[in-house]
């Protein structure tokens, strides 16, 4: 049996469809249905149990649960925009505590879902070796409290019981839930198919013009390939970046979405918000040697072939 948290948001519910292809079905999803939309990422998949979030650490920690094989910890809060210290803190780094010391204490793998938020504003570059993960500095809540998590790994020397994977920009099918904190793809393309234009956040750093800011974007079908090959080989533990290892622009991003509805570019940059500009990331690119090393050889999609394919789920408002 395998505990899944967060199963029924984005990468949890698109990694529970992995599982089902592969004839994998005793699960229990563990998550939160606040949203009708993360119900419906739940439809058509195989599980043999749900657990609200809230009760399943009391059930796990008092034996009332089945005994599993595995944990794949997915559920967090990924807002960027949450304010609530306490709650963040509550919710990604203790819940995760509690849930890892549980994993440890019966020997269990436990593979957990930290972030790219971490890096901070990258001046420590984004190399994912424990030495630097150490003198990391997140911009925000959110990357703190993933970043602490991974930092009370490493101080109890836990790494090697546990596999951590820096997730960079996420996009692709079943994140309709996830609002503002959705990819920049899911909340333009109704209004690029209706002939709008691309808008772009303006650049306020000589170095980079307008929209060349640049991400590691990862499709989600190729950041559940790299998870799965982790859970199939439990024993390769440590804190792993997961990008594609090439930055690309936003103006590389609006490209490909215009190329995939066949329609010619128009873009236009808009003033970043006051409160994000000292926090913006205008740069992430994953280094993705540890990953290669420890035998996970997946080749990424390119950002156009992905968005190619997001483009027909977006299309007929389709799921994984």
């Amino acid at each position: 049996m395998i505990i899944l948290t967060g199963g029924a948001g984005f990468i949890g519910s698109c990694f529970l469809a992995k599982l089902n292809s592969q004839g994998i079905d005793d699960i229990i999803v563990v998550d939160n249905l606040d949203d009708p939309s993360k119900e419906r990422n739940l439809l058509g998949k195989r599980f043999c149990d749900y657990i609200p979030k809230e009760k399943f650490l009391d059930l796990l920690e008092n034996n009332r649960l089945p005994m599993p094989k595995q944990i794949v910890h997915i559920g967090a809060c990924s807002s960027t925009l949450v304010s609530d210290e306490k709650y963040l803190m509550e919710n990604n780094y203790g819940y995760s505590k509690r849930l890892a010391s549980w994993a440890f204490k019966n020997n269990l793998p436990f593979i957990y879902a930290s972030s790219a938020a971490t890096y901070g504003d990258g001046s420590f570059g984004y190399d994912d070796s424990d030495e630097n993960t150490l003198r990391l500095k997140p911009l925000n809540l959110y990357g703190q409290s993933k970043h602490l998590f991974d930092l009370w790994l490493l101080k109890n020397n836990y790494q090697s019981k546990a596999t951590g994977l820096k997730f960079f920009n996420v996009f692709g099918p079943n994140e309709y839930h996830k609002q503002e904190m959705a990819s920049v793809i899911y909340r333009r393309f109704d209004e690029l198919k209706k002939g709008l234009p691309m808008r772009l956040f303006k650049s306020y750093l000589p170095l980079y013009k307008d929209g060349e800011q640049k991400r590691d974007f990862i499709y989600v079908k190729d950041a559940v390939e790299v998870i799965y090959y982790f859970f199939q080989n439990p024993q390769v533990c440590g804190i792993f970046n997961l990008g594609t290892g090439v930055a690309r622009s936003w103006n590389d991003l609006a490209a490909a979405m215009f190329a995939a509805l066949s329609l010619k570019p128009k873009i236009e940059y808009i003033p970043m918000p006051e409160q994000i500009r000292d926090k913006y990331q205008y740069f992430t690119q994953a280094k993705m040697d540890k990953l290669r090393a420890s035998g996970c050889q997946h080749k990424f999609s390119t950002l156009e072939e992905a968005i190619r394919d997001y483009s027909t789920y977006l299309d007929a408002k389709t799921y994984i």
